[in-house]
């Protein structure tokens, strides 16, 4: 694979982009057709954030990846060092840049992520809970972002909620999962035992349960949306007693609710 593109993590940038349309979707719907310049130049922000995200972590984890995946550029040797390093200054600057040109809540939700963004690849990703809170925000944000570039931000709050909670949930799982391997890490499941981090991550996944029929009872979203978010509750209720047994298999199923409750949320935009 070209250095470059292996670097960009091209799949995760073009999924990031399709998580911000259809979270624009759910917020306009067929109206997004009148919101096409911000969406363009919130994809750019999208994709640029990601590109500065994977360079990033790229360059300071290039010691590790030696045995972890030496396949990737600067282990291989295909790539300097300081080229990556380079590439996520420029790629986090052309995010930036472009998000100037958004509202001012996009602009804001931006900047907070790539603060957010910078203090895990340095610090807090070593730190555990504050560690699986960063990602579970950086996650929500983007259905946020995609609330925002068209100024209705409310409609994304509820599936920008679930994804935070349903997300952070399937990070204590996976640091569950990993507990015997992380050794250089302070994980909850470390800190308090697996029993008890299983327990935070059920409630995490069964209060994103109860926040799933607020849009239903408020009148935002009608019985379509219900229907189908059922069933991705049924999902996370299921994750929420499977994964004491099996953490593998119920973060695997997290990953699935997600999907299912996304899916239930753009029927409720859209229909």
């Amino acid at each position: 694979m070209n250095k470059y593109l292996q670097l960009f993590r091209l799949g995760n940038c073009i999924m990031g982009v399709i998580g911000l349309v259809l979270a624009t979707l759910i917020a306009v719907g067929a109206d997004i057709q009148y919101h096409l310049t911000e969406l363009a130049f919130a994809s750019g922000v999208v994709f640029l954030f990601i590109i500065g995200g994977n360079a990033l972590n790229d360059y300071l984890d290039r010691e590790i990846d030696r045995t972890a995946h030496p396949e990737r550029p600067i282990p291989s040797g295909r790539m300097r060092p300081g080229t990556a390093a380079r590439i996520s200054v420029a790629a986090f600057m052309g995010s930036v840049a472009l998000s100037a040109v958004l509202p001012l809540e996009a602009f804001a939700i931006v900047i907070v992520a790539l603060v957010i963004m910078l203090a895990y690849e340095t610090a807090t990703k070593k730190m555990g809970l504050v560690g699986n809170l960063s990602i579970a925000f950086l996650t929500s944000a983007l259905f946020l972002l995609g609330g925002a570039v068209v100024q209705r931000l409310d409609a994304t709050i509820a599936i920008a909620a679930m994804a935070f909670l349903a997300t952070l949930g399937r990070e204590i799982v996976k640091d569950v999962q990993d507990m015997g391997a992380d050794v250089d890490r302070s994980t909850l499941p470390q800190r308090i035992g697996a029993r008890n981090a299983g327990i935070a991550a059920s409630v995490s996944f069964l209060t994103a349960v109860a926040l799933s029929v607020e849009p239903y009872l408020a009148n935002r979203f009608g019985i379509a949306y219900l229907a189908v978010v059922l069933v991705a509750d049924a999902i996370f209720i299921y994750c929420s007693g499977i994964h004491f047994r099996d953490p593998k298999r119920g973060q695997r199923w997290a990953k699935i609710g997600m999907f299912v409750a996304l899916m239930a949320f753009l029927m409720g935009g859209t229909l």
